[in-house]
């Protein structure tokens, strides 16, 4: 908010300055009379708006730079959020003591895909991949793909009454009372 309330007089300092300069030239070429000011004032006035403007241009410009590394720095947040999600994946499959068979069946249960489809890449049956998934949630302690995944994003979230409870202990809060 604070931006828009400095960038506001900027703006209107720019829209001025280019009606001033458009005017000054469509009136040169259009033959447009306008009452007559001192030079000294006119020419001020031009350099006023090529001010202007050129201040507009080093403001959008050092905007433009800021949001690029803004950006810069959330797909960084981003990538490091993504190699985070697979540390803890393999934390908690460890944890779990999942076979490989069952790792990749989870891996690919979380991303989203059907059972039919991991039966195909998997080259098994839907039966296998069934029982697979029923003893990953056995395992991990949960009903479901949707309470599976909800593991990894309260983890991730840093969520401590969820953190707490997978590991049965007290949450700092209520140690206090």
């Amino acid at each position: 908010m604070k931006v828009w309330v400095a960038l506001f007089p900027l703006l209107t300092l720019q829209l001025a300055s280019g009606v001033f300069l458009l005017w000054d030239i469509l009136g040169s070429i259009l033959g447009i009379k306008s009452s007559p000011i001192a030079w000294v004032y006119y020419e001020l006035a031009q350099i006023g708006a090529v001010v202007g403007l050129i201040l507009g241009m080093v403001v959008s410009a050092t905007l433009l730079l800021r949001s690029i590394r803004k950006q810069r720095a959330a797909e960084e947040s981003l990538r490091l959020a993504s190699g985070a999600f697979m540390e803890v994946l393999h934390e908690r499959f460890d944890e779990w003591e999942l076979t490989p068979a069952e790792r990749d069946v989870a891996l690919f249960s979380i991303k989203g895909l059907s059972t039919a489809d991991i039966a195909g890449l998997r080259s098994t049956s839907e039966g296998t991949v069934k029982a697979q998934t029923n003893a990953i949630y056995r395992k991990a302690g949960v009903s479901g793909r949707p309470q599976l995944l909800s593991l990894f994003i309260e983890e991730l979230m840093g969520d401590p009454l969820a953190i707490a409870a997978r590991n049965d202990t007290p949450h700092p809060i209520e140690k206090a009372s």
